[in-house]
């Protein structure tokens, strides 16, 4: 996107250059490339982020092909347990997810400060996609194993919101990751989680080419372009968004709604969603599809600013379950990036961010009037009005503001209070059972009655 830097592709089968330990290596999970979704772009931009203090290590499995990298790209195999080791001999810290963990035990052994980015919960998002299949409970369990590992392998938690940091403080106050070490370190406990969500560019928008308008087989020239910016997963509703267009065509044939990127670029790892399907065929139903509602397949990153750039409002709309609670929609940053005015489902972080900035309308669940009003209400309004509200979003919520809590922990990466002091809950045992009897001055029942005769 128009950032010029140096590319240097590691093959992990060839011997590492030799240097110091100086580098902060961040693992992704998912594919970095041309195509990639909410992973990929989050560690491409915390990876250029941080080169801006620290050489930077971006691995990631495949091929990684994204020119104006100032981090150095690393490709390893999810498959082969020994393809991240010449990065790992290279690094002062690792930033992760649990997957990675999973796939590389020896992680755990390397002595290096882990940083675990847990900005998307896995448990919740398993739920939802697998709901009702007979290999639920299975997967489900999966994804609570690699939640525990996560807790007890982490030294520094990553979240992308603060409603998601009160869930990482119950998960790891669950785990005895909490405790006399951690909190003797830091009270707030800033030092053991903190929030790093997704931030968008510093730079302005920019664009290159036409995309839609005049391009896309079924919108003219002058047509109004409606954006749903991402995938299409379970937990979201196109449903209630294609019906709500279904009204607006009604008053404004002009009106079309674009759905540009429907499967997943990793499709080995995550296969088209049954939602897909639904949507598509609803708009078929309504006599939508191809006429006012379209459907793409994926866009490259590279083209992505350009399809922001031509439409005019943008939509993400929700159901109501527990995923929405702490979810952190990644593509409002960047309709916010855009100056896109927004309809979105209440209920999660960024709507009410959203809400606070007065950067579009929220509208409740499955509501497909309210939809529809938002949705005509915002293609009347000048854009004008709106560039002061855009602008203070923009400076407060820039891709270097959202990664200052990880680069000031990689200025001085260490291992967790509690790791250091080889503190486990189950070393506590005999304490446990000492204050639990209440004999003595150091009993639990002795304290409680100490302190409550302080009060």
């Amino acid at each position: 996107m128009g950032v010029e830097g140096r590319i240097a592709v590691t093959n992990p089968s060839q011997p590492a250059p030799s240097r110091q330990h100086d580098a902060v290596l961040i693992i992704s999970h998912d594919v970095v490339g041309s195509r990639m979704a909410g992973p990929g772009i989050r560690y491409w931009e915390l990876a250029q982020a941080l080169a801006q203090h620290f050489p930077v290590i971006l691995a990631a499995p495949g091929s990684v092909d994204l020119p104006g990298a100032d981090s150095e790209l690393y490709s390893y195999s999810m498959d082969d347990p020994q393809s991240l080791d010449a990065a790992l001999q290279r690094a002062t810290v690792a930033v992760l997810c649990g997957d990675v963990l999973q796939r590389f035990p020896t992680l755990q052994d390397s002595g290096l400060p882990l940083v675990v980015d847990g900005y998307d919960p896995h448990p919740l998002e398993t739920l939802a996609l697998f709901a009702g299949s007979p290999e639920q409970e299975a997967l489900h369990l999966v994804r609570e194993r690699i939640l525990q590992l996560q807790c007890r392998a982490g030294d520094f938690f990553l979240c992308a919101s603060e409603r998601q940091r009160d869930w990482w403080l119950g998960l790891l106050e669950a785990a005895g990751r909490i405790n006399v070490h951690t909190y003797g370190q830091d009270p707030s406990l800033r030092q053991l989680v903190d929030t790093v969500p997704f931030g968008l560019p510093s730079s302005t928008l920019d664009h290159w080419e036409q995309v839609l308008k005049g391009v896309w087989p079924g919108i003219e020239p002058y047509d109004r372009v409606i954006l749903w910016g991402g995938g299409l997963w379970q937990w979201l509703d196109p449903m209630t968004a294609i019906r709500a267009m279904a009204r607006v065509r009604e008053q404004r044939p002009d009106v079309k709604m674009v759905f540009p990127g429907t499967r997943h670029p990793n499709r080995e790892a995550v296969p088209e969603m049954p939602v897909v399907r639904q949507a598509k065929e609803l708009a078929e139903q309504l006599g939508l599809a191809n006429r006012c509602v379209f459907f793409g397949d994926w866009v490259p990153y590279g083209e992505w600013p350009d399809y922001l750039y031509e439409s005019d409002v943008a939509i993400s709309l929700h159901l109501d379950t527990v995923e929405t609670r702490l979810a952190f929609r990644s593509r409002v940053l960047d309709y916010i990036w855009a100056g896109l005015p927004m309809v979105l489902t209440r209920g999660d972080a960024t709507s009410e961010l959203v809400e606070a900035y007065g950067l579009g309308e929220i509208v409740e669940y499955e509501d497909v009037e309210m939809v529809s009003r938002a949705l005509l209400k915002l293609l009347d309004v000048a854009p004008s009005r709106l560039v002061s509200a855009f602008d203070k979003a923009r400076q407060a919520l820039t891709w270097e503001r959202a990664a200052a809590p990880l680069v000031a922990f990689c200025h001085n990466p260490q291992r967790a209070a509690d790791k250091v002091a080889g503190y486990s809950p189950q070393h506590d045992a005999a304490a446990l059972s000492e204050a639990r009897s209440g004999h003595g001055s150091t009993g639990l029942t002795a304290w409680i009655r100490r302190l409550g005769g302080q009060r």
